[in-house]
């Protein structure tokens, strides 16, 4: 089982936001996720992507997908640093 990480928390400086990193198991991810959100009231979830082009998130499925349209919070998407060239 590969190890959660957190890669940056916003650092200081930003007194008016209140920034949580959670690490939650559970499957499917995104329902988990968005269930967590809902429980604890969260403004905003902030979720990374693969990049994965339209077919290979039909196949695969994509967790930012699925939160981006079930969560009653707002979702930001980031998108990967570089775009993987698929082959």
């Amino acid at each position: 089982m590969e190890t959660p990480r957190v890669l940056r928390i916003v650092p200081g400086g930003y007194s008016e936001f209140q920034v949580t990193g959670m690490i939650e198991w559970g499957k499917p991810a995104g329902n988990v996720i968005c269930s967590e959100a809902n429980k604890e009231k969260v403004d905003l979830i902030v979720v990374g992507s693969r990049g994965l082009s339209t077919a290979r998130r039909t196949i695969l499925g994509s967790v930012s997908d699925y939160i981006a349209h079930h969560a009653s919070s707002p979702v930001c998407v980031v998108p990967p640093s570089e775009k993987k060239h698929e082959t």
